[in-house]
């Protein structure tokens, strides 16, 4: 494939990213969903390839679009790698330029958030699981491997559904990272529109502490765009471009966290060779992106350590994220397979529909009495991540506490620095696949309901009892 194909390609991806752009500007029904240019983008270039536009032309009688739609196959293969480079990327960023706290103050800060999102993500697993053993296996004849696909693609989004496709084929699940990335569609779609829904009941019926009165979105937020008076900084400079790109550095610090993350894989995977890889191989199948997380967590962890940990600014991190983020979904929608979905329709709507009624119900029935008080500010955050991204729950945070009022932002960041390393694209994530093909559904299914049990139980039993005592306090003395 020529350097001239790659370059196209991603020309042509920005070129969607625009025209996405101008489809939310202009459109007040996609502005009131809140719905990501990315998302839309990604769609836009599905219809103009060969599962939609292709299939019409052959069904018209002609196969000038059959094979990649208005595209060439060249560039959809370079789609269609895209997302297994770009996701290691990503995690690669999560925690450079973050402060790294010590456990016990994570603890002490945000126990009860921990716990919720922990109930999150292995009530999705708990939940899938028993699916797959209880219907989807016995009367469908899916693959055990469906029960890790609510968490994969709610919990983990597109990038981790995407992220996982290699590790799927190669067990012999081929269509498992196209349901995981239409599951993760309808998590990040039904996330927004569901969140912004329940948003407006807790205003109404007073379950908000932060919002009162009818929710107001401005046009500039519902069109995602800033207000001229608004001055959001991107990012910081921590170099002087005379020195070295302050962008290029950053970039430099995201290349070194994945070849720790390389290094790390590989050193895994020739232990598991040398002492039981005969018996069973996990490392052997377990992707690249959990380990760049780990990278990067270590080149904080130094830098900090030796007094340069300034030199990498996180909003600067983040930006690169994004971009990352927006080019993997586009990409990875444009090349899902709407056929694999529709040979496997009845298990995609029945984790689909048990992935969102689980959620509403864990936010409405779990979060009040964990959280105590700013429940649903807070809540609504893991809410939205549990069914889409972190950005998901960012921007549902962000309607329902648009002056910053609550501990939401705060203790939803510091829950992440001990969530994600698990959770969402961790190594959990990374490992339910290899451990589902190789053990079966039950022995993770008795694990995760364990975890379920003790997230639950320390919640209810420990963190809400002492969020009542902290609220009478603050009545007492207020």
């Amino acid at each position: 494939m020529s350097a001239d194909t790659i370059g196209l390609a991603l020309v042509l991806l920005g070129l969607i990213l625009l025209v996405a752009k101008g489809i939310r500007v202009s459109t007040p029904l996609v502005q009131k969903l809140f719905l990501p240019s990315s998302i839309i983008g990604g769609a836009v270039a599905l219809l103009l390839g060969p599962e939609v536009l292709g299939a019409l032309g052959e069904r018209m009688g002609t196969d000038r679009f059959a094979e990649a739609g208005i595209y060439t196959p060249e560039i959809l293969d370079v789609w269609s790698a895209l997302p297994g480079l770009l996701i290691s990327v990503i995690f690669a960023t999560l925690f450079l330029g973050s402060e790294i706290p010590h456990p016990k103050r994570v603890f002490r800060l945000v126990g009860p958030q921990m716990s919720m999102g922990v109930t999150f993500a292995s009530g999705q697993y708990v939940l899938g699981l028993a699916l797959a053993a209880a219907v989807l296996v016995p009367f469908f004849g899916a693959s055990p491997m469906v029960g890790a696909l609510i968490e994969l693609g709610f919990e983990g989004g597109h990038g981790t559904a995407a992220g996982m496709r290699g590790v799927m084929e190669d067990l012999g699940f081929p269509e498992g990272s196209d349901l995981a990335l239409a599951i993760a569609t309808v998590g990040v779609v039904g996330g927004i529109i569901i969140g912004v829904g329940l948003i407006n009941w807790a205003v109404r019926t007073g379950r908000t502490e932060c919002l009162h009165g009818d929710l107001d979105q401005s046009l500039e937020e519902q069109r995602g765009l800033f207000r001229d008076d608004e001055n959001y900084p991107a990012a910081t400079m921590t170099s002087r471009p005379s020195s070295i790109e302050p962008l290029a550095l950053h970039f430099a610090f995201i290349s070194l966290a994945v070849v720790i993350g390389i290094l790390l894989l590989e050193g895994a995977r020739g232990l598991e060779q040398r002492l039981w890889a005969e018996t069973i191989e996990i490392f052997e199948f377990v992707p690249l992106f959990p380990l760049a997380m780990l990278g990067g967590v270590l080149v904080q962890i130094v830098l900090d350590k030796t007094g340069r940990g300034g030199i990498i600014d996180h909003q600067m991190m983040l930006r690169i994220q994004g971009l990352a983020l927006d080019i993997l979904i586009v990409s990875a929608l444009a090349t899902l397979s709407l056929a694999a979905i529709a040979d496997n329709w009845q298990p995609f709507l029945i984790l689909s529909v048990a992935g969102l009624a689980w959620s509403v119900l864990a936010l409405l029935l779990l979060a009040p009495r964990v959280i105590g008080r700013y429940w649903f500010e807070r809540g609504i955050g893991d809410f939205g991540q549990s069914m889409g991204v972190t950005a998901t729950g960012l921007i549902l945070m962000r309607i329902a506490d648009p002056e910053n009022e609550s501990p939401a932002y705060e203790a939803f960041g510091y829950k992440q620095l001990a969530f994600e390393p698990f959770f969402g694209g961790g190594l959990i994530t990374a490992a339910a696949i290899p451990l589902i093909y190789n053990f079966g559904v039950m022995p993770l299914l008795i694990a995760m309901s364990v975890v379920l049990v003790v997230s639950i139980g320390t919640g209810l039993l420990y963190f809400a009892p002492k969020a009542k005592k902290e609220l009478a306090a603050e009545t007492a003395s207020g």
